[in-house]
């Protein structure tokens, strides 16, 4: 009897997996972002210590590009360095992600000075220690755009309806194939039922016509 193919031999069904170990996650955060955002909008939101941000000018490149999306890590800000790499709020509110320059102290206080590794001068304000919001450790090329368009109300929606709709076609496509093998399945199972029905019923016949040949070629008795 043929047997249907298994789940996880359908190139459907690991579309569905995989689009949905992408998006999943990727909506899962930014609604955590979002709801953070809005708790709380002085703060910048951050994910287990981590603070995901979208970069949206090149005056980092070529280490760190526009559209990407770079991961910090919260820091002790008196313990940065020459060099590296931190992302902090500017004079507008703004974050900004440049290296750190030199370190300077005045008035008893501590400031970092600031440029971006594109950039031909160095930031004209000092950054401040309460202004840092975490070191840079990492980049993923490309996604800061995509997870830009993501962050739109609408486009989460229309994840959350596109991903609802594709668990619904596939369960039905799946249903509709678990259907029609057990159709088959049934339809076999009928056909071998007849035929033994029908062999036994030949079988029948066979014996009665050779019970019924014995009766006739029996010699009978004279009076």
């Amino acid at each position: 009897m043929k047997m249907g193919k298994k789940w996880y031999q359908s190139v459907s069904n690991w579309i569905v997996i995989i689009a949905c170990v992408i998006l999943i996650p990727i909506l899962v955060i930014n609604l955590s972002i979002m709801f953070q955002a809005k708790t709380n909008e002085d703060v910048v939101p951050s994910i287990f210590g981590y603070k995901p941000f979208m970069v949206l000018s090149g005056s980092m490149e070529t280490e760190i590009r526009k559209g990407d999306l770079i991961i910090t890590k919260i820091v002790d800000p008196s313990a940065l360095q020459v060099d590296d790499v931190i992302a902090f709020r500017d004079a507008a509110g703004t974050v900004t992600t440049h290296r750190i320059i030199d370190i300077v102290v005045k008035d008893g206080q501590t400031y970092f000075i600031t440029k971006g590794d594109n950039n031909s001068s160095q930031d004209r304000n000092l950054v401040e220690l309460k202004d840092v919001e975490g070191i840079y450790i990492g980049r993923i090329p490309g996604i800061g755009s995509i997870m830009k368009k993501l962050s739109e109300p609408m486009t989460i929606v229309l994840i959350a309806f596109i991903i609802t709709i594709g668990f619904g076609i596939g369960f039905m496509i799946s249903t509709k194939k678990r259907q029609e093998i057990e159709r088959q399945e049934f339809l076999e199972y009928k056909r071998m039922k007849e035929l033994q029905e029908q062999l036994e019923k030949e079988e029948k016949t066979k014996v009665t016509k050779s019970t019924s040949s014995k009766k006739s070629n029996k010699p009978s008795k004279k009076a």
